[in-house]
């Protein structure tokens, strides 16, 4: 049997492998790109996070969530390291379940994928974009660029999502699956950085802290994390912020609360303020947390408390000081909108999910057409969670079951 796969991107290498290791199939493997596995080679700051040992359902978004239980059931964690070590990829996990390899550089997940697309009936055509897709009683009539039209028995989109446009991300798996009678959510950048007012934390540009994060809407909680915050120029950004920014992305007027000493007391913080200034009474408001805090954010919120960096230590009132305190322990800021498609990791929402059988990833609308990874309506957390997916529902896709269990 002929199979197509248009991507080869994570899901769509290990849709192409599990399809191609019945040898009963000639698969054609599409890439726009001029190489396989580009955006994988950016995860993880390079390191490539291909999995977290504690995936489970929660950790997943979409409009119905439960219809990815069925591929991540299949394909848990242990078989999706299983599937690599069959490549020959020698894997890491941290203590917070996240998986690396253990080489702890990305190219090593896109080398061996390589490896496994290295067989006689894998067809691989890189710089190849598929711009049209029909179907007919006779099967599926895929047409490129250049004009050329490739005919398959069954057609995978794994095209991807559209965050990270300057990595390969872009629109045309949506475009494809809405021509073949598929529906598309509205679609969010996710795992993003945030924009937020400017006025104090342009100067903090570069300050790594870590610190407890809650999202607000009308004074409503809406998510929270703990973790790494990096300020910039534009806003905040880091681990604990991706973890809110799918959340952000889909509200307005949004307020981030930002806790900087998530693990002190205010009476301790606020004690130990005090002792200071009866022992140093010679400092300026601008030393007021140094040593607790990095001596610009320290100073970033003296100044938010309408506090003259030059006032003398003694000179603060009780009001000031316990207002520098309560700041600390929870710092607003505004958020104004975030860095886009460009800047996100992830695509939250997709193509809808109803319109696919869970159990095999087939489409209800369109026999012998499968769909897997970034493309559907379904997104997981920072931390490996949405690469963990992306294998998954590849490997379930690639078997090419049918409806009925065909």
């Amino acid at each position: 049997m002929r199979i197509a796969i248009i991507g080869a991107g994570a899901s769509g290498m290990a849709a192409a492998i599990t399809a191609a290791a019945s040898g009963r199939h000639q698969v054609l493997l599409f890439e726009r790109q001029a190489r396989v596995g580009r955006k994988l080679l950016a995860t993880g700051n390079g390191r490539c996070n291909l999995s977290n040992r504690q995936t489970r359902l929660e950790r997943y978004h979409g409009t119905s969530t439960a219809f990815a239980a069925p591929a991540l059931e299949a394909f848990p964690p242990e078989k999706v390291l299983d599937f690599f070590s069959t490549l020959g990829l020698y894997t890491v996990t941290e203590a917070d379940g996240r998986v690396y390899p253990y080489s702890d550089q990305a190219n090593s997940v896109v080398d061996v994928l390589r490896f496994g697309l290295n067989r006689r009936n894998i067809e691989l055509h890189t710089a190849t974009e598929i711009v049209s897709a029909r179907r007919d009683s006779e099967g599926f009539h895929l047409r490129d660029q250049s004009g050329t039209v490739w005919d398959a028995e069954r057609l995978i989109v794994a095209c991807g999502g559209a965050a990270g446009t300057k990595l390969g991300g872009g629109l045309s798996g949506y475009q494809l699956l809405r021509s073949l009678g598929h529906h598309c959510t509205k679609l969010y950048p996710s795992l993003v950085q945030l924009r937020t007012e400017t006025e104090l934390v342009r100067a903090m540009k570069g300050i790594r802290a870590n610190a407890s994060l809650r999202l607000t809407l009308h004074g409503s909680l809406l998510a929270a994390a703990k973790g790494e915050v990096q300020f910039t120029e534009y806003g905040v950004s880091g681990p604990a912020v991706f973890e809110l920014s799918r959340a952000a992305a889909t509200a307005e007027d949004t307020v981030l609360h930002l806790d900087l000493l998530p693990d002190c007391r205010e009476e301790e913080l606020l004690s130990s303020l005090c002792i200071r200034i009866s022992r140093f009474p010679g400092l300026l408001a601008e030393d007021l947390l140094t040593g607790i805090l990095h001596n610009r954010l320290g100073r970033m919120v003296v100044k938010a408390c309408g506090v003259g960096l030059n006032t003398p230590l003694p000179a603060l009132s009780w009001k000031e000081l316990t207002e520098i305190v309560k700041l600390c322990r929870d710092f607003p800021l505004r958020v104004t909108g975030n860095q886009g498609m460009d800047g996100a990791q992830v695509t939250a929402g997709g193509i809808v999910t109803k319109e696919f059988d869970p159990e095999t990833l087939q489409s209800r609308i369109v026999p012998g057409l499968y769909a897997a990874g970034e493309v559907l309506d379904i997104d997981g957390d920072c931390g490996g969670f949405n690469l963990q997916w992306a294998w998954a529902s590849g490997l379930l896709a690639g078997q090419l079951k049918q409806t009925g269990g065909k």
